[in-house]
């Protein structure tokens, strides 16, 4: 989206596993004026908030309760000036826990991304999500299959290396959404995450995705 001209937000909403500033190359600690806090800024302008923008050393663990974590996800929201923002994402660890909840209850959502992987079980991790979104009211706008194959360098073959194909799709299928992108195992996208040079990489799986969340209407934030 930043690509296509929006001012982007990104809120790491995995408190106890956060990635999102090692992957943008983001290590200098949040700012604060003592009253909100000023989230950290990508190589190509996106705004990011983190649990790890607020510790000195990335490597430290964060050994909180439930409760202790949502309200930090409730304050990213509350307590950090985001500026004029057109689209924030926010990046949730798996499962149906406090951090969701608290995403769910305290952010003005215009829907979520089902991110899942292509294995027989996803069908039972994808019901979870749905039916938790469908409890909160917050739109579905679809399922993103992640290491969804490999494309052999010799031969360009792709290659399912989870076994059997189409789990996504059926899944899909069975809850009414759409399959919205499949995201091969690239070791040059791993290797620019690695490296935190993620917004250097040239990959169009995404578009559909962006296509899709530029048609949404979207909520005032209150």
């Amino acid at each position: 989206m930043r690509r296509r001209g929006y001012k982007v937000a990104i809120m790491d909403a995995d408190i106890t596993g956060p990635s999102i500033p090692k992957t943008f190359g983001i290590s200098e600690m949040a700012k604060s004026n003592g009253e909100e806090l000023f989230p950290a800024e990508s190589k190509d302008g996106i705004s990011i908030m983190s649990i790890n923008l607020l510790l000195r050393d990335e490597t430290e663990p964060v050994l909180w309760r439930g409760p202790i974590i949502a309200g930090t996800v409730t304050q990213f929201w509350t307590h950090v000036n985001w500026g004029d923002v057109d689209y924030m994402f926010v990046d949730m660890p798996p499962g149906t826990g406090d951090v969701a909840l608290s995403v769910f209850q305290s952010i003005p959502l215009d829907g979520v991304i089902i991110v899942a992987s292509p294995q027989e079980l996803v069908s039972m991790v994808v019901e979870k999500a749905v039916k938790m979104a469908e409890m909160m009211n917050i739109p579905i706008l679809g399922i993103v299959e992640n290491m969804s194959y490999v494309v052999c360098p010799d031969c360009g073959k792709k290659i399912s290396v989870f076994g059997r194909e189409a789990q996504s799709e059926k899944a899909a299928a069975k809850h009414g959404l759409s399959l919205l992108a499949k995201m091969p195992i690239d070791p040059a996208l791993a290797s620019l995450v690695d490296a935190g040079k993620i917004e250097d990489f040239k990959g169009d799986w995404l578009e559909g995705v962006a296509d899709d969340v530029e048609k949404q209407p979207h909520k005032e934030a209150e």
